[in-house]
C-alpha cells in the first residue's frame, strides 16, 4: 500500500469515524471562543510550499488567551482533528515531521533541507517527544530561545532519521505511540 493511498484511507476514515465528536468539539470550540471554532494558519510544507493547516480555535480572538474548552482540546489533541482534511486533501500526511510556522523548516540548510522532501505529518517521534512542548517553553526564562537552540534542532534531528529509516511498519509503530500517549 503506498503512502497516499494509506493517508487517504485514514483520514476519511478518521473523519467518518470521529465525525460526532469533531462537530461537537467545533460547537463548544465556537461557543466558548465567540468565533467561527475555526484556526487557520500558514505553516511550511512538503518542498517549503506553505499551505494553510486546520485546527479548531482554542484561543479567544481579543484576549489571545486559551479557552477552558481550549484546555481541554489542546491536552487531548482534539484540536488537531480537522488536519484529517489537510491529510485527505494532500498537504500532509498521516506521518511526518510537524509542520511548522514560516521561519524554521523553511530556513534549513544543506542536508537538513531533505526534511522538506517529506510532507508534514499528524504525529512524529519528535511530536511525541514534545508533546508537553507548551509546558516546556513556559518553565523557560527565554522559551524562544530555548526552542531554537534546544527543541528546534532536536527535532530536526529526529526528522532526519525518520527521512533516512523511514517504512511503513515503522509509521504503523508511531501511530500506535501517539494512540498510546494520548491516553496514557
Amino acid at each position: 500500500m503506498t503512502k497516499r493511498i494509506f493517508d487517504i484511507t485514514f483520514s476519511l476514515t478518521g473523519i467518518i469515524l470521529l465525525f460526532p465528536v469533531l462537530l461537537i468539539c467545533l460547537i463548544l470550540a465556537t461557543s466558548d471562543t465567540h468565533s467561527t471554532g475555526i484556526f487557520l494558519q500558514k505553516r511550511i510544507g512538503q518542498f517549503g510550499k506553505p499551505f494553510i493547516i486546520f485546527k479548531l480555535r482554542t484561543m479567544h480572538t481579543k484576549t489571545n488567551k486559551i479557552s477552558g474548552i481550549g484546555t481541554f482540546l489542546r491536552k487531548y489533541k482534539l484540536d488537531e482533528f480537522p488536519q484529517l482534511f489537510n491529510v485527505l486533501q494532500g498537504k500532509m500526511s498521516v506521518v511526518g515531521p510537524r509542520p511548522d510556522v514560516p521561519g524554521y523548516y523553511d530556513k534549513l540548510e544543506g542536508e537538513d533541507r531533505k526534511i522538506l522532501e517529506l510532507k508534514p505529518g499528524l504525529t512524529s517521534l519528535a511530536a511525541i517527544k514534545y508533546a508537553n512542548e507548551e509546558e516546556l517553553l513556559a518553565q523557560q526564562e527565554n522559551p524562544l530561545k530555548f526552542n531554537d537552540v534546544v527543541l528546534f534542532p532536536d527535532k530536526v534531528k529526529m526528522n532526519l532519521d525518520y527521512y533516512d529509516h523511514r517504512t511503513f511498519l515503522g509509521d504503523l509503530k508511531i501511530i500506535g505511540e501517539t494512540v498510546w500517549a494520548l491516553f496514557a
